[in-house]
């Protein structure tokens, strides 16, 4: 007997990466699903949105950071099952953007040293694109 089908949920994730190398974690907050564990900003890719679209939007609206698709390099992606749906995170990374990062929802932000990503604790979903930053930073 198979389990059943679990719902796909698409999520789009930047590493916000700064002129000094370090990379933007965002703290999910009280209240949420995986509370107090470090994220790469991002969220779930709404109806008619590309994943890019997706990644601009929410970098505004969690950060107030503002940037354009051409800004925005795919690097990876995550595909992990939780236990009542499977994920899907395309990665992108955007090193030219406009504004100064701050926690529009009440969550904690950090800048992190690539050496130090696993330092934080994160979902499960993002602990495998640790790696690939850290190479390519």
């Amino acid at each position: 007997m198979t389990d059943a089908p679990k719902k796909m949920l698409l999520v789009a994730a930047c590493a916000l990466i700064d002129t000094d190398g370090r990379i933007l974690l965002a703290q999910r907050p009280e209240g949420k699903n995986l509370a107090g564990l470090w994220e790469f900003p991002g969220g779930k890719v709404e109806e008619g949105e590309t994943p890019e679209e997706t990644v601009v939007r929410e970098l505004y609206e969690e950060l107030g950071i503002t940037t354009r698709i051409p800004c925005l390099a795919p690097l990876t992606f995550a595909s992990h099952t939780y236990e009542t749906f499977h994920l899907l995170m395309p990665l992108f990374v955007c090193r030219r953007f406009d504004g100064i990062a701050q926690g529009r929802e009440g969550q904690a932000i950090k800048w992190v040293r690539p050496q130090a990503l696993r330092d934080y604790p994160m979902p499960p979903a993002d602990e495998p694109l640790i790696p690939f930053l850290q190479d390519l930073l």
